[in-house]
């Protein structure tokens, strides 16, 4: 695919816009992480501490997500954006008045490190919500990945930046900064162009009933859509056992390969990169389907075994790293299947449950990981857990392919020649370099005598038609085998029996079941 393609979602004016403002917004945020873990860490001492913090930016959304989708299908989007950026902006500025001033102390940054979580959980879906109507239908899926790739790259910059800044000055500029990147956000809430949105629906708030805007009716609907849950539940499994690598890569670093933290920072590296090329693979990709899904989650469970056997550091970094695509491709699958399959009033509901499937996946699934890991082993716990993933992937694979009528073979059947691509052009590199050493190589005298042929005539033999020339005689035409009789009317083409033959016919197969259905599935799905 032609690299335009790869960027297809910045053909929109207001996505360039938001894209823009939210690397600057990701950039600051991760300063901001980085600033809260040193400043704990520093003035405590205490690992648990730094983590309790962490664990307080990520309760409220268990809670609140699911309110935040209802709000975000009920109220207007811009107002509720622009009061959250505002919020988050002033709590920035807390942060650093309490780290210049130390007032509060610690409950301060406790206390503030709860309100940004719940914030944020409110914010969420509606942000997904408006974020997705900046592009059309057929640029979502491009968008989406785009956005994984701002926020890996983002969350590079701002973590090699801010070890930087707070080595020097202190964690105190790094809120600052944070507290000033959320302008550019609040900017861009104001540049985008409200007749250049592309929504299933008004732009204003729909006119549906109170029931159906409630947390109960998006449950309902869930319910409704057996395709979208089968897809949540491979998403949390994936994210439970295959994507908590910071406990896995630790153990594995400090255990069997003997690494240390250098080795740590470097596993971490190289899953950063990986990230981000994995975010360019799912945008290069015109469709994010579910054969896609299947196929990452596989290749994910493959290699997590793979891991689990790597001999030392390099090895293991250097399957760390397909891993990590391989598991934005899969995050940004999901969210593309569950915006795309779903209706455009119930997409903030149904964001918040794939916000609540990632944050119980990550609660449930990193103490499972740490308490393998201490007492089965880390090599154990990674082979369990990639065999795990491989036989719930399987699982869902047949789910999706009874759901969808058979699709998914031949959605599966479409992605296997762009995986084995890479490697069939691998093999031919290997063939052409020990190729001219393999020609040196004498061959061995077989043991066994190869039977002896009958010579061959000298002379050509001559086809019976030139036998039959060279006398004189007439060649009779190739005999055929007559059909039954048939009227053929003016305009028609005689029918056939054979389905083989009707395919390579090219005759289209009409019905009004067939054309229904293809009328109203997506182009991802045709």
């Amino acid at each position: 695919m032609a690299t335009g393609a790869t960027f297809a979602a910045l053909r929109h004016r207001n996505y360039r816009i938001w894209a823009g403002a939210g690397f600057v917004s990701v950039i600051g945020t991760w300063m901001q992480v980085l600033g809260v873990n040193w400043y704990v860490l520093a003035r405590t001492g205490s690992a648990t501490s730094m983590g309790f913090a962490v664990l307080l930016q990520a309760l409220p959304t268990l809670l609140l997500s699911v309110w935040g989708g209802a709000l975000a299908d009920r109220l207007r989007a811009r107002p509720l954006l622009i009061a959250a950026q505002a919020a988050h902006a002033g709590l920035a500025a807390g942060l650093a008045l309490v780290a210049v001033t130390g007032a509060g102390g610690l409950p301060a940054i406790y206390a503030i490190s709860l309100a940004t979580g719940a914030i944020s959980a409110i914010e969420g879906p509606v942000m997904g919500r408006w974020a997705s109507t900046l592009v059309d239908r057929e640029t979502l899926g491009n968008a989406l990945a785009l956005g994984s790739l701002t926020n890996s790259a983002g969350r590079i910059l701002g973590m090699s930046a801010g070890a930087v800044v707070v080595a020097a000055v202190g964690p105190a500029l790094l809120f600052i900064i944070n507290s000033a990147s959320f302008v550019a956000v609040v900017a861009a809430l104001f540049l985008v162009r409200e007749g250049e949105r592309h929504v299933g629906q008004a732009v204003t708030e729909p006119t549906t009933t109170r029931a159906d805007r409630s947390i109960r009716a998006g449950f309902a609907y869930l319910r409704r859509q057996p395709v979208v849950l089968v897809a949540l539940a491979l998403s949390f499994v994936l994210g439970s056992l295959g994507r908590n690598y910071q406990v896995t890569m630790a153990a594995m670093s400090d255990g069997p390969l003997h690494a240390g933290a250098s080795g740590y920072g470097l596993l971490s590296t190289v899953f950063a990169v990986g990230t981000v090329l994995g975010a360019l693979v799912a945008a290069r990709r015109r469709d994010l389907g579910y054969g896609v899904l299947v196929g990452a989650g596989l290749l994910a469970s493959a290699l997590q075994i793979v891991a689990g056997l790597a001999p030392g550091t390099v090895s293991f970094a250097a399957v760390i790293l397909p891993i990590a695509a391989a598991a934005v491709v899969i995050d940004t699958t999901v969210g593309a299947r569950a915006q795309l399959d779903t209706d455009y009033l119930m997409r903030g509901r149904v964001l918040a449950a794939l916000a609540v499937t990632g944050s119980v996946s990550a609660a449930v699934g990193a103490p499972l990981l740490g308490w393998l890991s201490e007492h089965a082993g880390p090599r154990q716990t990674l082979v369990l857990a990639g065999a795990t993933a491989a036989v719930a992937t399987v699982a869902a694979a047949v789910a999706l392919d009874r759901l969808r009528g058979g699709r998914l073979r031949h959605r599966v059947a479409q992605v296997v020649p762009v995986v084995r691509r890479p490697v069939g052009r691998l093999a031919s590199t290997a063939v052409r370099a020990v190729g001219p050493a393999a020609a040196r190589v004498r061959r061995p005298v077989p043991a066994v005598v190869p039977s002896v042929r009958p010579p061959r005539s000298p002379l050509p033999v001559a086809r019976t038609g030139q036998v039959r020339r060279a006398a004189g005689r007439p060649v009779p035409p190739p005999a055929r085998t007559p059909g039954p009789p048939h009227v053929r009317l003016p305009g028609h083409r005689p029918a056939t029996t054979d389905p083989a033959a009707e395919a390579t016919a090219g005759t289209p197969l009409t019905g009004c079941a067939v054309g229904g259905e293809a009328a109203t599935r997506g182009p991802a799905e045709r």
